[in-house]
């Protein structure tokens, strides 16, 4: 028993000797910790859940286009807002265009020529604007959504989605600044 008791004391004695932590032990901890921040912050990957996120938001105001676009249908009797691009009949491509408030004139779509209107053009002439007109769909969309990116791209003027009506009036609604690579985010009702 005696033994024993020399034996807690010497190592009482040891331990309580020592006053802090040696500068390896520090710097290993260090390490070690700034490891796992590092694993964790590359795992999480925000740039990424960033992108996720407009794109998320992207889909969601593309819905709620589309929503708003057949709630005035319905409740104009199958009569679409004016300012819908025309069917373009039978055999033709879709007609296309921006949907904001830009000078809707211009009958080839948001530029001057089909091959280049709707997402696909960087001038401001001949948006579909949905706000306005003897049907439009102001009453189920506060305001026309604009996409995330935002910026001086897209204002009211240009919202960075554009509007298609083909032969069969099939209405899609595409975002114009997806994130990444990959196919358009849109949808068709």
């Amino acid at each position: 028993m005696k033994k024993l008791s020399v034996l807690i004391r010497q190592l009482t004695d040891q331990f309580s000797t020592r006053k802090g932590f040696t500068l390896i032990e520090l710097l290993i901890v260090i390490t070690i910790i700034a490891t796992l921040a590092v694993t964790v912050f590359v795992a999480l990957n925000p740039a990424q859940r960033i992108k996720d996120a407009k794109d998320a938001r992207r889909t969601s105001d593309i819905d709620s286009i589309l929503t708003a676009i057949h709630q005035a249908i319905v409740d104009n009797k199958g009569s679409v807002p004016s300012n819908l691009p025309a069917n373009p009949g039978a055999g033709n491509p879709p007609n296309e265009r921006q949907l904001g408030t830009g000078d809707a004139t211009v009958a080839a779509g948001c530029g001057t020529a089909i091959a280049t209107n709707g997402c696909n053009t960087p001038t401001l002439t001949a948006c579909a604007d949905l706000m306005t007109g003897t049907i439009n769909v102001s009453k189920y969309l506060k305001t026309m959504p604009i996409d995330p990116s935002g910026g001086t791209t897209y204002t009211a003027v240009k919202t960075g989605y554009s509007v298609a009506r083909d032969a069969n009036d099939i209405i899609t609604i595409t975002a114009c600044n997806k994130e990444g690579t990959g196919a358009n985010i849109q949808a068709s009702r």
